[in-house]
Order: C-alpha cells, then structure tokens, then sequence
C-alpha cells in the first residue's frame, strides 16, 4: 500500500516511450502515491500515422498496450489501456487529407472496430471516441455523432466502457440515451476532462481542486484524471503526472475521505468493473 493509504487511480493520460517521458512519467506517479492507470493512446497522427484503413490503427494500439505492460512492472497496481480514435482525427482527414465527412466517418469506425478486438481478447480495458469540442460543419458535426453512437454499439457488443472527449458542458443526456438504445449502461460512458458537474453520463473530472470541490460535495460517481498528453514539445500543457496522488492528498487534508473511496474505488468498478483495492499489492 502506498503512503496514502487507498488506491489512487489517473482515468485519463498518454504515454509515449518514444517521444515522450514514458516510463518516467509511471515512476513519477507511483513515487507520488499513484497505483492505477488508465493509458489511452495518443491521436494517431501524433504517432506519424496516417490512416487509410482500420487495421492502420493497430501500430498506435499496439504502443500503447506494450508500454501498458511495461508500467505494469512499476506500478503496485496496475495500469490498463483504453483504445479508440481521437474524433479531431475527422478534421486532419477533412481539412488537411481531402476526405468527405462520410468517408472521414467510415475510417474512423474502422479504427474502433479494431479497438474493439482488443477489448474483446482482453487486451485493452475500454474504448475511446467522442465528437469534436470546437465548431465543425454540419455534415461534419454529423458524421461525428455517427462515429460516437458506432462506439456506444462496440461498448455494448464487447461488455465494455467507453471514454468520450467531447465539448464542455454539464449535459451529456442525449448521449446517455443513445447509450441506452445501444445496450450500454449511461454510467459506463465516462466523459473525460469534464467539470465537477455532470448529467447524463460519468464525469472524469480534471483535477484542479475547484473541480473537485464540486464533484466531492455533489456525491455522485465520478473518477479523477489528468490528461497528461506526454508531448515533449508541450512540457506544461494539461497535467503532470503526479497531480493525482498530490489532488488525493489535499482532499485527505479537507476530509473528503468518502469522494476519494467514490474516485478510486467504487466508480471503477461501476464503470470498469476493476477492482482496484484487489489489484493493489501490499
């Protein structure tokens, strides 16, 4: 068990043992306190990929499993990744490669199909999708929602979460609906980098301490990230990896014992149905 005395689990960062810090950014966060890690892989033009197909995906898929398996090796926990397609991908195939929205669309849910299988043979804990979070066409704006609802489908076809990035806002309801005519529980659609204040779906709330403030006293579900994106040409962008453990720690100073037990515990295992308590060793 770490110093803090409860698993303490980052539901959203990269990892890039290539470009990035890697491994060093796992031996940061489990020297804070940090256990549990859900890696997400990193926008596949980030990786040098450029797409024509779903099985174009595998190489960025297959880098994040294997440094997954790496920081398995360092953690006390564990640490697992979530696979999917960044929906910005659709306006670098758009507005930089020429594609029209529905083939833009088509490719993108190639690329979770293929996600999908490794959530299927265990290789991979939950898929990733989502919609745009600035001003797109219409027929873009379309063509996205498409590719979520396609996510929503494969979540509920391989008994899986899925992780969204979308706009800001405390209104996921629709898509909470969607995910009900899917056959996948709202609770198991996470919204990543939200705010304390969510409807419809789980909030992944961004751990600056306004944030969860508002999550802790609200009571509700919810889980703790980061978003660290691991670039080393954005060496300040998003969060460092250590922010979680030290977040956990000042919410132990405030007595928000309860909120931490709800982020680090009870809602990955309603979400994810990990236990992290059990996956933790002494």
């Amino acid at each position: 068990m770490n110093d803090l005395g409860t698993p303490v689990l980052d539901d959203h960062l990269h990892l890039d043992p290539d470009h990035g810090r890697g491994l060093e950014a796992v031996k940061d966060f489990a020297r804070s306190g940090g256990t549990h890690l859900l890696v997400v892989n990193k926008p596949s033009w980030l990786l040098g990929v450029e797409a024509e197909s779903g099985d174009d995906f595998r190489t960025v898929f297959d880098t994040t499993v294997e440094v997954v398996s790496r920081a398995n090796e360092i953690l006390s926990g564990r640490a697992w990744p979530v696979l999917g397609v960044h929906p910005g991908l659709v306006s670098k195939l758009v507005d930089d490669r020429g594609f029209s929205a529905a083939d833009a669309r088509d490719l993108m849910r190639a690329g979770l199909e293929v996600a999908a299988e490794y959530v299927a043979d265990g290789r991979a804990l939950a898929l990733k999708s989502g919609r745009p979070h600035y001003d797109v066409t219409d027929e873009v704006w379309d063509a996205s929602n498409a590719v979520l609802r396609r996510a929503l489908e494969l979540g509920a076809e391989t008994g899986c979460a899925v992780q969204l990035h979308t706009e800001a806002t405390e209104d996921l309801t629709e898509v909470a609906e969607w995910a009900r005519a899917a056959g996948l529980a709202p609770e198991r659609v996470v919204k990543h980098y939200a705010g304390g204040e969510l409807a419809g779906v789980t909030p992944s709330v961004m751990s600056d301490k306004d944030r969860l403030e508002r999550a802790a006293e609200r009571g509700d579900p919810f889980l703790m990230e980061t978003d660290f994106v691991d670039d080393p040409d954005r060496p300040g962008a998003v969060m460092g990896p250590k922010t979680v453990p030290r977040r956990v720690s000042w919410m132990q100073e405030r007595g928000y014992d309860e909120a931490i037990r709800t982020a680090h515990v009870s809602t990955p295992e309603l979400v994810y149905g990990v236990n992290t308590e059990a996956t933790l060793s002494d």
